[in-house]
């Protein structure tokens, strides 16, 4: 399987939060699968945090690279065709980051590992 992981996915995993689902988890955990973190991420992390609307029990210099190496878990970068479908894609979610998330995983064909239920409305598989 070829998974994106969404933010606060991450964040649950790192932190070992109860709140991450068993199923997630254990795709997360799996070496067979392929892990996905967008440029998304740690973007949206770094601007939460510098507003002072996120904080972490895993320091963010620990998390990118460390967490990301240990685990396999790979960076997608951005690309031209990310963001072109942007610019067609129904506007379910307001999210910017989220919406990036969708078009990555939309064009990469990637299951998007994601509790957000307004991810629903676009055609991409989720797995929580």
């Amino acid at each position: 399987m070829r998974l994106l992981i969404d933010t606060h996915a991450l964040i649950w995993f790192c932190e070992g939060s109860p709140l991450l689902s068993a199923a997630a988890r254990v795709a997360m955990e799996d070496e067979s699968n392929e892990r996905f973190i967008s440029h998304a991420v740690p973007w949206e992390m770094a601007i939460k945090l510098s507003l002072g609307k996120l904080s972490l029990q895993v320091d963010y210099d620990v998390i990118f690279p460390d967490v990301l190496d240990a685990n396999g878990f790979q960076m997608l970068p951005s690309r031209l065709e990310h963001h072109k479908r942007l610019i067609t894609m129904p506007r379910h979610h307001g999210d910017p980051f989220d919406r990036m998330m969708i078009a990555q995983a939309e064009v990469e064909g990637l299951t998007l590992v994601s509790c957000d239920s307004q991810f629903a409305g676009y055609n991409v598989p989720l797995l929580w």
